[in-house]
């Protein structure tokens, strides 16, 4: 195999990985913001399953970090994707929107930057 294939390669897996990444950090923004709206309406079950899936998101987020690879980035979003598991959860236990536009904007910000790399 010739350097610019492996290459080639590389950039597909890439921008594939990084396409799912983005839809990942969308959903869980959709999930959040639909618990944003559960709360207005006050329908705590709602909330309460919308924060939950937004959980699943990061959870799966933080379990597919390649630790060994990813060197300092991989362990710096272990840890923000671990901060924002447990603050996920003391929102949902204080029913505040507040808090979770706090998280909507971290994970946009994100998201932002996984859209210029994989542009």
């Amino acid at each position: 195999m010739d350097v610019v294939s492996v290459y080639q390669e590389n950039a597909v897996d890439t921008q594939s990985r990084g396409r799912l990444i983005v839809m990942l950090y969308d959903g869980a923004i959709k999930f959040l913001r639909q618990a944003q709206q559960c709360i207005t309406s006050n329908d705590i079950p709602g909330r309460n399953r919308s924060i939950n899936k937004a959980r699943d998101i990061i959870f799966e987020l933080n379990t597919s970090l390649n630790m060994e690879q990813g060197g300092r980035i991989a362990q710096n979003l272990r840890s923000l994707y671990n901060f924002i598991w447990r603050y996920l959860g003391d929102a949902n236990l204080k029913n505040d929107p507040r808090m979770l536009d706090k998280v909507i904007g971290m994970l946009d910000d994100l998201a932002g930057a996984w859209r210029k790399i994989t542009a």
